[in-house]
């Protein structure tokens, strides 16, 4: 088995309206349940906008630089994820997506190295 990484490439703007979020809440709490159900729901979450963010990176003479938010700007964040335990790259696929259709976002698929 391999553990695949399912990021939801989320866009940058407004939250779509309550109604709409709702469904899409219930959508892909049905698809987390079935990966449960079917053995291949590792861990999964949503995260807090990039505003929220602090980044750590190196700054060139060995000592570490605090930034508040995110490493660089985009236009699209990454806004949640899920780790799958599955057989082949076909299954991550399979998987991914089902949680696009519930999440209506793009869906990264990435094996996790050995």
């Amino acid at each position: 088995m391999t553990n695949y990484l399912l990021s939801v490439v989320q866009p940058t703007g407004g939250v779509p309206d309550p109604d709409v979020l709702a469904k899409i809440m219930v959508d892909v709490g049905a698809v987390n349940e079935q990966m449960r159900q079917a053995g291949v729901w590792v861990f999964g979450g949503g995260l807090h906008l990039p505003d929220t963010a602090t980044t750590l990176r190196p700054d060139g003479r060995g000592d570490v630089l605090v930034v508040d938010g995110p490493y660089v700007e985009t236009k699209e964040y990454l806004g949640g994820f899920t780790i799958i335990d599955v057989p082949d790259l076909d299954a991550a696929l399979d998987w991914g997506r089902r949680l696009q259709s519930a999440i209506t976002l793009p869906i990264e698929v990435r094996p996790f190295r050995d």
